[in-house]
């Protein structure tokens, strides 16, 4: 699964520290922390007509990540509300979009790991683009599972949404070149732990199970999943889950703001014994009505 062009993305605005500007003007600096280091924070949110789903969940993991790694200042919320706000109107964007929030330590006053080096502000980036969401809801993708591992707290805590992706990134290389959409990245113990893009669930028996969030990121729609069984007497369990069980599931499904709740048809080869079957439809029909529910609507 490549993404493609949206043709409508060309002439957009993006918002860059302080101002909107066009796409091609769209630059930060080559002494930014995200350039030097990969020092940055990110959210992806997704717009639908009824408005920008669980801002509010985002926000507060953007200061959280941001607060870890020592930020300062932190931009406040109703300024980052506001700027994206201003770019949604901007581009007329009020549905079918993705947001890319990114907030970065800022300029260095010259190259350096040192964070001292960072006198001038974080860099905030609003970056909204035209895009429904990517994967086929009703086919599913194919997975693999890759050899490269997710890191656990003790290397780099996943309760901080860092820019620093490789990882995922190597993960993602290996299943292109298995020709596969995703791949499964497992933990340092050999446990499912994500997707190189999305959190992971699996069905057995009715019952739905996802890994611990230990070292896979507490996802904002993983979150939404767990609500939406314990308010509707899904059963659900957060355990370690091994490929053996994951292999024998009645259904497997991959969640994340890029492309929604995804089943899964295939993974390392075997087929799932079901793809989008009774309860993943059930579960993406509470998604639906939670969409309604947890917008908050757009001001223009």
């Amino acid at each position: 699964m490549l993404q493609e062009f949206h043709p409508k993305n060309e002439h957009i605005q993006v918002f860059v520290k302080d101002r909107l500007v066009p796409r091609d003007q769209a630059k930060v600096s080559v002494f930014d922390s995200s350039v030097q280091g990969g020092d940055a924070v990110w959210e992806g949110i997704r717009v639908y007509p009824e408005g920008i789903f669980m801002l509010d969940r985002h926000l507060q993991r953007l200061h959280d990540s941001a607060k870890a790694m020592a930020f300062v200042p932190l931009p406040d919320l109703d300024f980052i509300k506001e700027s994206i706000m201003r770019t949604l109107e901007a581009n007329d964007m009020r549905k079918d979009t993705h947001i890319r929030l990114t907030l970065t330590r800022g300029e260095k006053i010259t190259s350096g790991m040192d964070p001292r080096l960072n006198q001038s502000g974080t860099t905030l980036i609003v970056l909204a683009e035209w895009k429904p969401p990517v994967y086929d809801n009703d086919e599913g993708i194919k997975i693999i599972t890759s050899t490269i591992r997710r890191n656990s707290p003790n290397h780099l805590d996943s309760k901080i949404h860092h820019n620093n992706l490789i990882n995922n990134i190597l993960a993602k290389i290996q299943a292109n070149v298995s020709g596969a959409d995703a791949a499964l990245m497992l933990d340092v113990h050999g446990f499912a732990s994500e997707l190189n893009g999305t959190n992971i669930f699996m069905i057995r028996n009715g019952i739905v199970y996802t890994p611990h969030a230990d070292a896979c990121l507490h996802g904002i729609t993983r979150g939404v999943v767990i609500d939406i069984c314990n308010e509707n007497e899904i059963e659900i369990v957060e355990k370690n889950c091994s490929l053996t069980e994951l292999y024998a599931a009645d259904e497997v499904f991959c969640s994340g703001s890029m492309g929604e709740l995804t089943p899964i048809n295939e993974i390392d080869g075997r087929r799932m014994n079901q793809v989008n079957g009774p309860l993943l439809r059930q579960i993406r029909s509470y998604f639906e009505e939670k969409i309604s529910r947890n917008c908050i609507k757009l001001t223009f």
